[in-house]
């Protein structure tokens, strides 16, 4: 969440008496991540963040993450809810950006994250997939293994400017998960996205999930996939699997994963690996140096694909063979 577009002080003060927001107190702008613009508003009636959707997200896609998140909070997951304004509209427009306000969650997100935090992490994603399931809505996954093989082309001979022989290892992973990707495996609302970042904790319990603007439909093991690339690694790259054990014993205290899921979960890690390997290649290669929010390393995700390759079974990521 950085700041690419200024909002003036009118501008603001005009939208939040469009929504009924009382009076603006203060508004400052929120210096992470790397996608939209965003600002902390503080008015007469509380607390709020404003977004401003930057060229890289598509505007068609934004009823999609608005109704989604209006649906999980009616399910009881917590997530930030979209504000309507007095004529009953969601998204609006400021700065020449089409934006949204949505409500303010409680918490932080953690930088160490402890085995409680994993196994939270791994329960509230089986709630968000169960609460899915009746969302009427559906979108595809833009960054799915479709994708993966536009980003390598983007990319053309650029990898190796990031690492020695990076082109041959993506060109390689990408053929070997087009043969052995699962195609058949229980779908429904994914994440996507469920890093560190986008949960907040107070002390150890999950308070929220935020950043939903990579939502989609796929299948729900990727997704827990996805989060144990995020959560099971440490600083250095090394494997947790004591993390691993209880982020997928937290998913599964909910919704317990079928034999197929179970025994494709190896691929499916390798595939998550590959898909942040891409795009933080991208990033990396297309952001300016000096820039105020910098790029993921790539290289943190080819050590976790390189140690997916050599993992033998399921078991080692803590699941156990299906009864």
């Amino acid at each position: 969440m950085a700041v690419y577009t200024e909002v003036t002080d009118d501008d603001l003060a005009r939208l939040i008496a469009e929504y009924g927001l009382g009076e603006l107190m203060s508004y400052k702008g929120i210096a992470e991540g790397v996608e939209n613009t965003n600002y902390m508003v503080h008015t007469s009636k509380g607390t709020f963040i404003l977004t401003l959707y930057e060229r890289r997200v598509n505007t068609a896609d934004l009823p999609y993450f608005m109704g989604l998140l209006e649906h999980l909070n009616k399910e009881g997951v917590s997530c930030p809810l979209p504000v309507r304004n007095r004529n009953g509209e969601v998204l609006t427009e400021i700065s020449g950006r089409t934006a949204a306000i949505v409500t303010f969650l409680e918490g932080v997100w953690v930088r160490g994250p402890k085995t409680a935090h994993c196994h939270a992490v791994g329960r509230a994603l089986a709630e968000l997939h169960l609460a899915g399931k009746s969302f009427p809505m559906s979108r595809p996954n833009a960054l799915g293994l479709a994708g993966w093989h536009d980003i390598n082309e983007r990319l053309g001979e650029r990898a190796d400017e990031i690492a020695p022989g990076l082109g041959t290892l993506i060109n390689y992973e990408l053929a070997y998960l087009d043969r052995a990707w699962p195609r058949t495996l229980p779908t429904g609302v994914i994440h996507a996205d469920l890093f560190p970042d986008n949960v907040f904790f107070i002390g150890e319990k999950l308070s929220g999930l935020i950043d939903f603007y990579f939502a989609c439909n796929d299948a729900w093991a990727y997704d827990l996939a996805i989060s144990l690339n995020a959560w099971c690694f440490e600083t250095d790259c090394a494997f947790n699997a004591t993390k691993a054990r209880a982020l997928v014993t937290g998913y599964q205290s909910l919704r317990p994963l079928t034999a197929a899921e179970r025994i494709a979960f190896p691929v499916l890690a390798r595939g998550a690996a590959l898909r942040f390997l891409l795009t933080r290649a991208l990033d990396w290669l297309h952001t300016d140096r000096n820039a105020l929010v910098k790029p993921h390393d790539p290289i943190a995700y080819v050590r976790r694909l390189r140690f997916h390759q050599e993992v033998t079974s399921p078991a080692e990521y803590g699941l156990e063979p299906a009864e």
